[in-house]
């Protein structure tokens, strides 16, 4: 009798284990990867969305990484005339937190349409182009984070000064406030820390506005690039920022940046942008992220940060993409501000 009661019972356990795991597994499912029943299931998360500019319509190119409706991080691109690839290395980080990101190529990158008219190279036409796609893709208050790194932090900037009633979060990475400034820097401080042969032949060649001798671009891609904006040899660069550099629109990155990251030269559209008087008016939680070895000023990033309204600083030991040459500060820093404003504790 005992017998039958114990075996009755191992049945009864055994019945109601599978009933709670219909699907055989041991572990919870999430629905983070879950891409059924969605709109873009067919084309892995990647939608093409049409854009109204005054010179008609057209279709930037972006991907949907995860499902999370609280956490949705709409990432902006370098350059101008970058990609998306840039933030490659976010896939080994945003996932296992279960942070929704969406990579965007601007119009004009390599994955979205190219017009290339450059009455369209503006911050006001690309402040409008980011409003377009939040609304395609339902981002609003109560879940929308803006990432804006390099000429990206430009544009998150201005967005946040015109929409931020819009947004949940803004992280600006590696762009000071002022192009002018960022331009001193490079001349005053960086410039100066080089081998002062090669300082001296590069400031030569700009000054012959020779930007085109290969001579002038090895210069900066073995003695600055490899400094301040990637800092590993150039045979070591990781994958998705040689496919940056491969993939990268020069005609609307000379005409809004210049010739290369060492300031900006020449007659850059951008060159007198300067929103450092106004950057007190964005109240939305702010995160600002500069790097010790950055093009960019450390300093003035962390002044960035005191004078938004409710911001917050942080400084990796790395360069302009510090979220390859130093991923743990970045991403740590990344995923607590996100998950901090998300929770309410962010202060």
């Amino acid at each position: 009798m005992k017998k039958l009661i114990l075996l009755l019972m191992i049945i009864t356990l055994t019945i109601i284990s599978c009933s709670n795991n219909k699907s055989g597994t041991n572990f919870d499912t999430s629905s983070y990867f879950d891409y059924s029943n969605s709109d873009d299931q067919n084309t892995g998360g990647i939608k093409m969305i049409p854009i109204e500019t005054p010179k008609g319509k057209y279709n930037v190119y972006t991907k949907r990484m995860g499902n999370n409706p609280k956490m949705r991080v709409l990432l902006l691109h370098g350059g101008p005339g970058g990609t998306h690839e840039q933030f490659g290395n976010f896939d080994g980080y945003l996932p296992n937190e279960e942070i929704e990101y969406i990579y965007y190529d601007q119009l004009d990158s390599y994955y979205s349409d190219k017009p290339n008219d450059s009455s369209l190279w503006t911050t006001e036409y690309f402040v409008e182009e980011v409003e377009q796609v939040r609304k395609a893709l339902n981002l609003n208050k109560d879940n929308f984070y803006l990432l804006g790194q390099s000429w990206g932090g430009i544009l998150a900037m201005e967005y946040a000064l015109k929409y931020q009633d819009n947004l949940k979060g803004l992280i600006i990475s590696n762009m000071m406030a002022s192009a002018p400034a960022y331009t001193k820097y490079a001349d005053d401080v960086l410039g100066p820390q080089m081998d002062p042969d090669v300082y001296k032949e590069i400031k030569e060649i700009e000054a012959k506005k020779d930007f085109k001798n290969p001579r002038y671009t090895a210069l900066l891609m073995n003695h600055y690039y490899t400094e301040h904006v990637v800092r590993m040899p150039v045979g070591k660069w990781p994958k998705s920022i040689n496919l940056l550099f491969e993939h990268l629109n020069p005609n609307i990155y000379i005409f809004m940046q210049g010739h290369s990251e060492f300031g900006m030269t020449g007659n850059a559209s951008l060159k007198n942008w300067d929103v450092s008087a106004r950057i007190k008016e964005i109240k939305v939680p702010t995160l600002i992220i500069g790097a010790k070895y950055d093009t960019m000023d450390p300093k003035h990033m962390e002044w960035m940060a005191k004078e938004v309204q409710n911001g917050r600083s942080l400084i990796t030991n790395g360069s302009h993409f510090s979220q390859f040459d130093d991923p743990k500060t970045y991403f740590d820093g990344l995923i607590k501000f996100i998950r901090g404003v998300d929770s309410g504790e962010f202060k």
